[in-house]
């Protein structure tokens, strides 16, 4: 969790030394692996390049070409979960752990669905062509559609089934997941039917994030899930960088300064989302006035509110959790 400078390939950090990740070159990666106590099974790979389960041969040249950016949002995924404090368990490690299959449906023979299923997170490497994306989303009438969206989505499934459904928690958060975004167990086969024939119900942006999320609960909590890291991610590079928002310097009325917090663990969600409003309108007049898209093309009515302090108090308790584990004597 720290920018080192590695000269002849290793750095000494508290007498421990680090190599880089086998994948420096292939992938362009900038992480770092203890030398010594290496997992056979973690290939001389990072922390996020070794949860790579599938990729293309080396043969594939194009599909290997767009490889490259995909791990970079990998890898910004992965930071991003180990910086928030939840468990990344690998599936080298444990039967269901984290996988992640990077293959591309324009490889001989390959129909690509991009998804999760017990653990493995699939994505189409063709997300990666801007023109492709772009043709879906406006197809798809999305309104935000990039490939770190992809893995933040379906990470969302992944920690929905090892928090929320089978974890050790599951007993205090199964009941009030269901109450906020409806019964997972109905049948997801059709919603999915129901949600491409007939769309999003009437007024569903009184109570969902998207119209993808109006589908079925499982994908309710999922784009929750990938807004809260949208969210966090935004306030914490703007935190880095110092922005502040001065009230008295505003052509727009905001009631007071708005200054981004380091974290938002020990503070309700409303706080953190109060915070994202003005900054989110600041960022979109921005966007917009380059000529693009708002950054964040989203409203968060009071029910979505209620639903991303769910996804906010599971991640700070298991973070907490976490915490608690790792100080514990050995």
């Amino acid at each position: 969790m720290s920018m080192l400078v590695v000269t002849d390939g290793a750095v000494s950090v508290n007498g421990r030394q680090w190599i880089r990740c086998t994948q420096s070159g292939p992938l362009d990666c900038n992480w770092l692996v203890p030398e010594q106590e290496r997992d056979p099974h973690q290939r001389g790979r990072c922390q996020a390049d070794s949860l790579i389960r599938r990729e293309p041969d080396a043969s594939d040249t194009i599909a290997r070409e767009k490889l490259v950016p995909t791990t970079a949002a990998l890898r910004r995924l992965v930071y991003q979960l180990l910086d928030i404090g939840l468990p990344v368990d690998p599936f080298w490690r444990r039967d269901g752990g984290l996988a992640f299959d990077l293959v591309s449906s324009y490889s001989a023979g390959e129909r690509v669905v991009i998804g999760h299923a017990n653990g493995v997170i699939t994505i189409d490497l063709v997300e990666s062509l801007d023109a492709y994306r772009e043709t879906l989303r406006v197809r798809l009438g999305e309104p935000y559609r990039t490939m770190l969206g992809h893995f933040r989505h379906e990470v969302g499934h992944y920690y929905q089934n090892v928090l929320v459904e089978t974890g050790p928690g599951a007993d205090r958060y199964l009941a009030q997941c269901r109450d906020l975004f409806g019964d997972e167990r109905t049948s997801y086969s059709d919603a999915l039917d129901r949600h491409y024939t007939f769309g999003a119900p009437e007024g569903w942006r009184d109570t969902f994030i998207s119209e993808y999320a109006t589908m079925h609960p499982w994908e309710d909590f999922a784009e929750c899930f990938a807004h809260y890291l949208h969210i966090t991610d935004s306030i914490e590079t703007s935190y880095e960088a110092g922005m502040v928002l001065h009230a008295d310097r505003l052509r727009f009325s905001a009631p007071r300064d708005v200054v981004p917090q380091q974290s938002y663990a020990d503070v309700p969600v409303e706080q953190m989302l109060y915070d994202w409003k003005w900054m989110s309108l600041f960022f979109n007049r921005i966007n917009t006035g380059m000529g693009k898209n708002p950054l964040y093309p989203f409203e968060i009515p009071s029910p979505v509110v209620a639903k991303l302090g769910f996804v906010h108090g599971v991640i700070r308790e298991t973070a907490t959790e976490q915490r608690r584990e790792e100080e514990a004597p050995t």
